[in-house]
């Protein structure tokens, strides 16, 4: 192990590896068969079946299991909706102004939660993790791996990935029940556009004061949404039913951010107009009942329907809404209902990175992304197999040992103590 960095994630540990004897399914490109794939101080340096191993490079004998690259769960709330801690750990939604455009979901998330050591044992590396669905504007979204930090900014991937926003019935419920703006769907939108309008504004005065040379006074809010109009952040969009999706559309197309809707359940009914202007969609999750009125159309096989209509796709588990190590199973429930199963994989790798601007760091098994790998007993789409192995660049932080528990089998993550390098 080596104490060397890489931009975003600092002190943590990186390591060298080689999976031999493998069936490599790099995502972006054909599997192979017998393959190797070389983790060099943290980053995939090769990938094939004449792959030259350095001497001291730890070499694993996979015997011919699956290896695919570390799932990229686009939509959670892990470590800032913690495992059965109540109010006490539920920091997902600050619901006292509609406009939450200053927050930041990194400064609540703690990495102990044990929803972290959960996604390991469903093969899930990286994570961006957003504030909730209560406000209009909930705000900034980060993305981060599962593993990794003394604190949770040595796990970084990006530090502001998109700006989450909602629609539909849950800011209209949320303030509903306050007696305040907004109360209705054209409140919400109002809200939104109000925002967006202000925050031109202050670009245009802040772009001003700095051709002159003036000081200008800092709008946290502002300066985010400034971040989107300028094309930095994406804008996460929560939405459900087709008529909210038509109110996204318009919204982005008045303001030129670049939109992705998140959800997305009764997509499936405007799947052409999505596809026609290359909105992607984060769907699910799927494992729920039909909860709420915009529910009403959900279906596992409306992530088919859209992804055949040229929609790219991600699959989110909404943790905690579904375990965040179910979302292999949820994307082996598409495939059972119409899915096409690379597309399947790739909602589940690189087009997620992608639609989020993590897909050079993350997303699939090619020379120059990290060396987050994983291991799998088969085919993982398969609902029978499980991760028996996996490395966060290049460290094995997760490992079945079929042997305990009298037999039955744990898995066993790496704790605090091998997070890191001592020094």
């Amino acid at each position: 192990m080596t104490s060397s960095t890489r931009p975003g994630t600092p002190g943590t540990t990186r390591s060298s590896v080689a999976l031999t004897n493998a069936y490599v399914v790099p995502v972006v490109g054909d599997p192979v068969d017998g393959g190797t794939v070389l983790v060099t101080d943290g980053v995939i340096t090769a990938i094939g079946t004449d792959v030259a191993v350095p001497d001291g490079v730890r070499t694993l004998d996979v015997g011919g299991r699956w290896v695919l690259p570390g799932f990229v769960e686009s939509h959670g709330h892990v470590g800032v909706h913690e495992e059965s801690e109540g109010w006490a750990g539920n920091d997902t939604n600050e619901m006292t102004d509609p406009n939450g455009a200053a927050l930041r979901a990194l400064d609540a998330i703690n990495i102990e939660d044990e929803g972290f050591r959960d996604a390991l044992g469903g093969g899930v590396t990286s994570v961006v993790v957003k504030p909730g669905s209560g406000n209009p504007i909930g705000g900034q979204t980060v993305a981060i791996k599962t593993w990794g930090g003394r604190t949770v900014d040595e796990q970084l991937l990006a530090e502001a990935v998109s700006v989450k926003s909602a629609l539909g019935e849950n800011p209209k419920r949320v303030y509903g029940d306050q007696k305040k703006l907004p109360s209705t769907r054209l409140g919400v939108a109002a809200v939104i556009r109000q925002a967006f309008v202000e925050a031109q504004h202050y670009a245009a005065a802040r772009a001003a004061a700095e051709a002159k040379g003036e000081p200008f006074a800092r709008d946290l809010g502002k300066e985010t949404l400034a971040r989107v109009l300028a094309g930095e952040l994406a804008w996460d969009q929560h939405v459900h039913r087709a008529d909210d999706i038509a109110t996204a559309l318009r919204l982005a197309d008045e303001f030129g951010y670049r939109l992705v809707i998140n959800h997305g359940t009764d997509g499936a009914a405007v799947a052409d107009v999505l596809a026609e202007r290359d909105v992607p969609v984060i769907f699910g999750p799927m494992f729920t009942t039909r909860t709420k009125v915009e529910l009403r159309n959900r279906a596992i096989s409306s992530l088919a329907r859209l992804a055949e209509a040229g929609v790219r796709v991600a699959i989110t588990t909404d943790h905690p809404v579904v375990p965040i190590n179910f979302l292999v199973h949820q994307a082996s429930l598409a495939v059972k209902e119409g899915l096409d199963r690379q597309v399947a994989l790739e909602a589940l790798t690189v087009n997620p990175a992608a639609f989020l601007g993590l897909d050079e760091r993350v997303g699939a098994l090619r020379p120059g992304l990290d060396g987050d790998v994983v291991v799998w007993s088969g085919d993982p789409l398969d609902v029978t197999s499980r991760a028996e192995h996996v490395f966060v660049t290049g460290t094995e932080v997760y490992t079945w040992d079929a042997a305990a528990d009298g037999g039955r089998g744990a898995g066993r993550v790496a704790e605090r103590g091998a997070r890191f390098v001592r020094e």
